[in-house]
C-alpha cells in the first residue's frame, strides 16, 4: 500500500471510531486526493479547531472557494458541528476527515465526481 493509501485507511479509521459513521471510501479517497500533499506535512494534515484563523481559512478556502457555496453564518454552524461530531476533545483532527464531514454535511459530494 501507498502512503496515500494507508493515511485514507486512517481516515477512515477516525471516521467510523470518532465519529460513528461508515465512510463512502470513493468519496473520501477524493476528499482525500484534493487535499494535495497537505496531507503529508505534520502541522498542515489537521485542522486546529481552536484557532479562529484556521476555521476561517476552512470556511474560505474550502466551503466557499472549493465547494462554491455562499458565505453566511450556515457555514460557520456547519463547521462548528462538524468539529462536535469529530470530537472537540479530539486533539488530531485530520483536515481530510473533517472536509469529507463538510461535504457530507452540505451534500457537495458532486465537486468530486
Amino acid at each position: 500500500m501507498s502512503k496515500r493509501d494507508d493515511l485514507i485507511a486512517k481516515y477512515a479509521s477516525d471516521l467510523q471510531k470518532k465519529c460513528g459513521e461508515k465512510p463512502n471510501m470513493k468519496l473520501l479517497t477524493a476528499v482525500t486526493i484534493g487535499c494535495g500533499p497537505s496531507i503529508y506535512n505534520a502541522d498542515a494534515c489537521t485542522v486546529s479547531a481552536g484557532d479562529k484563523k484556521e476555521l476561517e481559512r476552512v470556511k474560505k478556502n474550502f466551503l466557499i472557494k472549493k465547494l462554491g457555496l455562499k458565505d453566511s453564518a450556515r457555514l460557520d454552524a456547519g463547521i462548528q458541528d462538524v468539529i462536535n461530531t469529530y470530537g472537540r476533545s479530539n486533539p488530531r483532527k485530520y483536515r481530510a476527515v473533517v472536509y469529507y464531514l463538510l461535504v457530507k454535511k452540505f451534500r457537495k459530494g458532486s465537486v468530486y465526481k
